[in-house]
């Protein structure tokens, strides 16, 4: 049984249409500083079209193309392209750029400002370079107590986007409860991808034996939709593509949910599907929650480059 919706978000689809793009308008190379999505088959594929991916800016030659990848970057990372006459093809999310710009409002207006998120994240590294003094990295309700906030009446939070919604409802209350004066963002900043998926797989789940999220390891939410379908108490994995499914999760499991995280192109669901086909599945079912339709435009600056 498949999950509806699953797979490629607005933002990866157009943070993977702007390499595609760009590598047939400049041809090759195209650099991209870091995973343009957290997907090891995507970023295999861009790469053997002549896209070069590097760990930082200061890793590409001057004067050349650069695309920046969709989980958004510090403001440092700009200066240094500018310094180096690089041509920037900002393919930031445009959710995440929303909560880029909370964060710089919040600081503006002197809030210490609370950001839920995983350490390390290059999400949350690049939200955190833009307040860097001003804002308080934290992962769990326990860490809350070890907040040190200059003033209580002057604090704010924002989340990372990808994050588990019960895991963040959770946290966000213990902070009201610390904090009664903290203020949030007018609209969630956890995207509308993420919170669909999640609801999907949790539906998917109250109705098969076994979930596999299709997903690289380094992606949250696809770690996320494991995380929320354990919580179910039913069994899930999180795999790369059908050769990673173990033979003894599937004893005793008469129905298996499938779904992918919002990195992970439908070409490896079909991948997976097939392999129970010849397993001998007869019966494939798509369990749908919502329609998606949100698009996001192509990078301004690849938009004027290609005409």
């Amino acid at each position: 049984m498949l999950a509806s919706p699953r797979g490629y978000c607005a933002g990866v689809d157009r943070a993977v249409d702007t390499v595609e793009r760009a590598l047939d308008h400049f041809g090759a190379p195209v650099y991209v500083r870091k995973e343009i999505v957290h997907n090891w088959h995507v970023v295999q594929e861009l790469a053997d079209r002549g896209a070069v991916f590097v760990d930082s800016e200061l890793d590409v030659p001057e004067g050349a193309v650069v695309v920046l990848s969709a989980h958004g970057v510090a403001p440092e990372v700009y200066e240094n392209s500018r310094n180096r006459g690089l041509q920037v093809l900002d393919a930031t999310c445009p959710l995440v750029t929303k909560v880029h710009v909370e964060a710089k409002r919040f600081a503006a207006n002197g809030y210490t400002i609370v950001l839920i998120g995983h350490e390390g994240h290059e999400e949350v590294v690049g939200t955190m370079g833009e307040a860097p003094d001003a804002i308080r990295l934290i992962g769990t309700v326990e860490e809350i107590a070890e907040l040190d906030i200059p003033d209580p009446e002057r604090v704010a939070f924002i989340t990372q986007t990808t994050l588990s919604m019960d895991e963040t409802v959770e946290i966000i209350a213990a902070l009201r409860e610390r904090f009664p004066a903290i203020v949030g963002p007018k609209k969630d900043d956890i995207c509308y991808a993420t919170q669909n998926r999640q609801n999907a797989v949790k539906e998917l789940a109250a109705e098969v034996d076994l979930v596999l999220v299709i997903g690289s390891r380094n992606s949250s939410n696809s770690n996320r939709l494991v995380d929320v379908t354990r919580e179910m108490g039913v069994a899930s994995y999180l795999i790369d593509d059908e050769s990673s499914i173990e033979p003894a999760w599937l004893e005793g499991v008469d129905t298996v949910g499938i779904t992918s995280g919002a990195s992970a192109p439908e070409s490896l669901v079909e991948r997976v599907v097939d392999y129970f086909r010849e397993l001998g599945a007869t019966q494939v079912e798509s369990h749908e929650l919502v329609n998606e339709n949100v698009h996001f435009s192509l990078p301004l600056e690849l938009r004027r480059a290609v005409g």
